[in-house]
């Protein structure tokens, strides 16, 4: 199945946390960064998910925020730094595309977003999703 989320990482579960209705899942991305999903018990079960499993994580560029500077003070569980690799403006969108260690990552953002945090090849950035955001799919 091909699917167009453009943002779609490799990872090894490391751990999951069911609830009643929902679990939290930790992945392990390939560069040593650790992301959470949120996903719904029922998924867990249906897909085999456990430590162990390799998994693909999902998240829409729609859905990934960045910043230039220190990030404290959130409930949003990921914040993957990387390096802006890219950026491709459109008249009110753009197309921001940042390497977190070994991977491509997409993030569409308001033009406007771009000019007020400065944003070019080579700044370093922290993408963040929510926990809720992320899909997982299994290999």
């Amino acid at each position: 199945m091909q699917l167009s989320i453009r943002n779609q990482i490799p990872g090894t579960v490391t751990g999951v946390t069911p609830g009643e209705v929902m679990a939290t899942v930790r992945v392990h991305l390939p560069g040593g960064q650790d992301i959470i999903a949120a996903v719904t018990l029922e998924a867990v079960r249906e897909l085999g998910i456990g430590v162990g499993s390799a998994v693909r994580v999902l998240a829409k560029a729609t859905e990934v925020s960045l910043a230039t500077g220190p990030v404290e003070g959130l409930s949003i569980r990921n914040r993957l730094t990387g390096t802006l690799m890219e950026i491709v403006l459109g008249s009110g969108l753009a197309n921001v595309k940042v390497a977190v260690d070994d991977v491509e990552l997409t993030a569409v953002v308001t033009r406007e977003a771009v000019e007020e945090l400065g944003l070019a090849p080579g700044t370093d950035v922290t993408l963040l999703i929510k926990s809720t955001e992320i899909a997982l799919a299994t290999e």
